[in-house]
């Protein structure tokens, strides 16, 4: 008897699972080609006129998005005064530098002559300042030297972010700026001068605090060749003392000056992060975010950056199972985790608005169970995967191997897509897994899966519009992010962390 009890209860659970993936294949299905055309046939259109951060077609594609979370029926979950709202309005700060020059000596320097400045701070005229040498920029470099109100000098690699951490370094030191050589020769450190020029020249975006800018001022990468006329010391004799493994030879190194003067235009803009909510039944505290961004690179005279792939591809693909979700939670199948479809502005500009989310979140962090994020989901890279059925996944082990699992699972039992994870290696040159919205929850540690396809000749090109999309492979992997979505809100326990 107790046998026939087991087999029939096995029976009834193997019915149940089946009836799941049924229900599961049944909404997936409801994902089509030609659904997430008419939304991208909209977000990517000149009418929208590349949805640049803080400007007319970015509130308009924010508009469009907040209809339709409106027109589902999802809660508008933002609580603006005695009112909600579908709009997280996030306060950001341009910067941009009218003029800036580092003067060595009698010689002047203007932006972009053998240094740029990347930074926000200002000075009120020409600033003179004494240079310490503080090799690589490593915190143990400041222990027996008092930098504070000095401009220091490290030499470094060609790695931005290591750079960007070194100005922290300096300035938590009390350092007034940092001049960085992170440049083997003047003519690489001209070559990126020339690839980032028209970037830097637009301006720089922040998140806006409300709190004043501090002593720093930020940094001025700085050619080689100049080094010298500094310290006394050439580029080629400091190097190997930048490396060494303590302070040896520092002593030695004279202190320098230079001038500097940096002259800022600033305004403030608001933008908005657009959500749209649903609630889950029994497990409704708990939360599953879908994410994507909105926002592109706007235009440059007649030429609009219409970002039909980036990020027109996951923004349609968030509106895509916004609408699938809704529909099963209107058939009596919605989700026992509520759901946050969250479209971020201000990506281009530094993932702002996801910064803000995770710094301002509508919902506890510690009650978000993963964040799933598309960013460049509907084209090829043609050089590596041309005509494959392929997506590239970025932190899905990262912080919970059993998210790992679960998102291998659900792409083996429905999409069959090819899975590369070439670009969650984090020591990849192209450093992906921080450079996209989901690791403004990484770092919070929350687990992510990040989905893209890699570059492509059109990525930041006025060239990346709509009829470039390759729609049956971005329909697979839309579906992807679908299925395990429903295995994430459906499943019994939240994806359990990597021990630490």
């Amino acid at each position: 008897m107790r046998k026939i009890l087991l087999g029939l209860l096995t029976l009834v659970a193997l019915n149940t699972q089946a009836q799941k993936s049924e229900l599961a294949e049944k909404y997936g299905n409801s994902i089509t080609v030609e659904g997430l055309m008419d939304q991208l046939n909209i977000l990517a259109s000149d009418a929208l006129e590349g949805r640049e951060t803080g400007e007319r077609g970015q509130r308009m594609a924010a508009a469009l998005l907040m209809d339709h979370f409106q027109k589902l029926g999802l809660k508008a979950p933002v609580k603006q005064g005695d009112q909600m709202s579908y709009y997280q309005n996030v306060p950001l700060v341009s910067s941009k530098t009218k003029s800036s020059y580092l003067k060595i000596g009698k010689t002047k320097y203007e932006n972009f002559n053998k240094n740029v400045f990347v930074g926000t701070g200002v000075t009120a005229g020409e600033m003179s300042g004494e240079v310490i040498f503080v090799g690589n920029g490593a915190p143990e470099r400041y222990e027996s030297v008092d930098v504070k109100g000095k401009f220091v000098l490290m030499i470094g690699d060609n790695n931005y972010r290591a750079t960007r951490k070194a100005s922290k370094i300096a300035a938590a030191n009390g350092a007034k700026a940092l001049i960085a050589v992170r440049t083997e020769t003047d003519e690489i450190l001209e070559e990126l001068m020339t690839s980032y020029r028209r970037y830097l020249e637009a301006g720089r975006m922040t998140v806006d605090t409300g709190i004043e800018q501090n002593d720093f001022l930020g940094m001025y990468f700085l050619a080689p060749s100049l080094v010298k006329e500094i310290l006394g010391k050439s580029y080629e004799k400091l190097s190997p003392i930048a490396f060494s493994e303590d302070n040896a030879g520092f002593e030695k190194i004279k202190k320098g000056s230079v001038s500097i003067s940096i002259e800022k235009e600033v305004k403030k803009i608001t933008s908005e992060n657009v959500m749209g909510y649903l609630e889950g039944s029994d497990l409704k505290d708990e939360l599953v975010v879908v994410t994507s961004h909105y926002d592109h690179l706007g235009r440059r005279g007649d030429k609009i950056f219409n970002g039909a792939d980036d990020d027109g591809s996951g923004t349609a693909g968030v509106m895509e199972m916004a609408e699938v979700f809704a529909m099963a939670k209107a058939d009596g199948n919605g989700p026992r985790r509520s759901m946050l479809f969250l479209a971020f502005t201000g990506e281009e500009k530094g993932l702002l608005g996801s910064e803000y989310y995770a710094d301002n979140p509508v919902f506890p962090l510690e009650n978000t169970v993963t964040n799933l994020n598309m960013d460049m989901i509907g084209r090829n890279d043609d050089e590596n995967y041309n005509d494959k059925d392929y997506v590239c996944l970025v932190g899905s082990d990262k912080l919970s191997t059993e998210l790992h699992e679960i998102s291998e699972e659900a792409n083996s039992t429905y999409t069959d897509l090819e899975l590369n994870y070439v670009y969650n290696d984090e020591n990849h040159p192209e450093q992906i897994y921080y450079r996209s919205d989901h690791w403004n929850f990484a770092k919070n540690g929350i687990p992510v899966i990040f989905y893209t396809t890699g570059s492509h000749d059109d990525y930041h090109q006025e060239t990346d519009t709509v009829e470039k999309i390759e729609k049956e492979v971005y329909l697979k992997r839309t579906r992807l992010v679908f299925y395990t979505a429903w295995e994430l809100v459906n499943r019994d326990k939240r994806p359990a962390l990597n021990e630490q």
